[in-house]
Formats: C-alpha cells, sequence, structure tokens
C-alpha cells in the first residue's frame, strides 16, 4: 500500500502551522466537498483524502506521531505504543480510547498496587470502586451537527469486541461531551463500570461557519445590488432560500435570518444565521463603465472616511 503524504494532500510543506492547515484544508474542502461535486466520485475520493489528513495533522499527538512514524504510526504494529495502552501487561482492551482522570489504576491506587506486587495487603477484600471514564474524540461533518446523526463504533473489551451505536444530539458543537453512561472502563471489585464520553470535532464547511448557536455566511453582491436594493438566493443549513437585500447596503453589514441557525442542545429552538454582506468590484469593466462610474460620482459626492475625521 502506498504510503500517504497527509502534507502533500493539502498542498503544505512540513512543519505547516496550524492555521496554514485550517486554511489549506478548507479552500480544498470548497472544491472538492460532495455538495459542490455531485456524481463525481473522484471529488469524494479526494474529499475523503483531504479530511483524513485534516483529522491527523490538527491532532497534537497524531501530527506528533506522523512526523515521526509516517503513516505507518497508524498501521497495526506502527509507532510504539500507536493507539494502545498498557493494560495489566498486555494489550489495552480499549484501543484508541483515552484515559481520563489520574491517581488510580486498575488495582484502585498506588498503595494498592505496591501491596500487590510486594504482598504487604492487610486484607484481601478489596473496596468496590468505579471503572476508569474513558474518552473517545470523534470527527463529525459540519451539517451533522445541524441535523444530528448516529456512528457505529467497535469497543474492545477484555472478552471480545463490542459495537457500539452512538446518537449524536443535534446542536452539538466542536468540542462537546456526549456521555454514555457505563461504557467506560470495568468496575474495580465489582464497582460500577465507568462512563464514556464522546468528544466531537467538527470539521469546517466550505462556506458556512458557527459562533455558538448562530451560522454565519459570506454573500457577495455587485455594487449595483448593494446600492440599489436586490433578491438573491443564499444556501442556508436547511436548503437555499432568497434574502432582500435592502437598497443602501454597506460592506460587512449582516442580515439576520431569525430560527436559520443551529439547534439548541439544551431546550428547544435554534439560533440565527446571519448573511454577512461582501460587495464584490469587478476587476475589468470597460472605459463607457468607467465614465459612467465618474458620473456616478460627479452626481453623488460622499467621502466614506469623513465620519472618522480622515
Amino acid at each position: 500500500m502506498a504510503k500517504k503524504d497527509y502534507y502533500e494532500a493539502l498542498g503544505l510543506s512540513r512543519g505547516a502551522a496550524l492555521d496554514e492547515i485550517k486554511k489549506a484544508y478548507r479552500k480544498l474542502a470548497r472544491k472538492y466537498h460532495p455538495d459542490m461535486n455531485p456524481g463525481d466520485p473522484s471529488a469524494e475520493e479526494k474529499f475523503k483524502e483531504i479530511s483524513e489528513a485534516y483529522e491527523v495533522l490538527t491532532d497534537p499527538e497524531k501530527k506528533k506521531m506522523y512526523d515521526q512514524f509516517g503513516d505507518a504510526a497508524f498501521s497495526p504494529g506502527g509507532g510504539p505504543g500507536a493507539r494502545t495502552w498498557t493494560w495489566r501487561g498486555g494489550e489495552s482492551p480499549y484501543e484508541g480510547f483515552d484515559f481520563s482522570g489520574g491517581g488510580t489504576d486498575q488495582y484502585g491506587s498506588f498503595s494498592d498496587v505496591f501491596s500487590e506486587l510486594f504482598g504487604t495487603r492487610r486484607s484481601t477484600t478489596r473496596r468496590p470502586r468505579s471503572g476508569e471514564d474513558l474518552s473517545y474524540t470523534m470527527e463529525i461533518d459540519f451539517m451533522e451537527t445541524v441535523r444530528g446523526t448516529s456512528k457505529t463504533i467497535t469497543l474492545r473489551t477484555e472478552t471480545g469486541t463490542e459495537q457500539l451505536t452512538v446518537t449524536i444530539p443535534a446542536g452539538v458543537n466542536d468540542g462537546s461531551r456526549v456521555r454514555l453512561r457505563g461504557k467506560g472502563g470495568p468496575g474495580i471489585a465489582g464497582g460500577p463500570p465507568g462512563d464514556l464520553y464522546i468528544i466531537t470535532r467538527v470539521r469546517p464547511h466550505p462556506y458556512f461557519s458557527r459562533q455558538q448557536d448562530d451560522i454565519y455566511v459570506d454573500v457577495p453582491v455587485t455594487i449595483t445590488e448593494a446600492a440599489l436594493g436586490a433578491q438573491v438566493t443564499i444556501p442556508t443549513v436547511d436548503g437555499p432560500t432568497r434574502l432582500t437585500v435592502p437598497e443602501g447596503t454597506q460592506g460587512g453589514q449582516r442580515l439576520r435570518l431569525r430560527g436559520k441557525g443551529a439547534p439548541h442542545l439544551k431546550g428547544s429552538g435554534r439560533g440565527d444565521m446571519y448573511a454577512v454582506i461582501k460587495i464584490v468590484v469587478p476587476k475589468k469593466i470597460s472605459d463607457s463603465s468607467k465614465k459612467l462610474l465618474r458620473e456616478f460620482d460627479g452626481q453623488n459626492p460622499f467621502n466614506p472616511r469623513a465620519e472618522l475625521g480622515w
């Protein structure tokens, strides 16, 4: 199998900074996103490739392993300790999971460990303890945070493997934690198992961004549309809609669409959507158009910097 070069997939050189990685992914995602290339399997494959590269290079631990060992770090028997943890002298029963918390292990505490090793335990009866809480990072698409989704993960246990269907509710955001009670590490001496926390990481969308439960989209308009007003079609998470651009709209002005944002994770309702106006000027205009603009300027004198005292 050919080695994967995640930097090359994003058009970057090794050592690229996090903001460079995010910028490169956003640009390529806009180009190869399946929604932008319906029915094009090559674009879909390219989108999967850059998404995999983004997932690795934006995770500090995965990036460190990749920079040292290449893609072999994520293959069976890859870089030292790759995706496994020590568990009673053998392979972890929860491969791919991160342990949270500290100060205890499967024996209960550091004093229990020494007692177990050197035979100085005062009693063979151990106090029941809850199992360790585990965390699992799951990458999801932007639209899945708005609509919700279900994902199947494979959990390795001491007795084998268990497939677990995880329901991600609508409204989660980057860094949200979804708690699965009793799906963590096994309890000690008859204690209850710990919990499993699914940590969501959201891939950037080609044109939507999000602040809390509000969604933003840049809307390019012409000088004429901004000056005279217009009806333009814009995308929303619910599908295309018509937006009224009022006469005299300024660049950077935000037009609100109530209730078109992300669902509230707690309670009912949704946030709002904001269309951020970007006035786009043609790069090339004819001589006659230049003449008309000069006539317009002469008939409508205006200094946009006057209010600033410049």
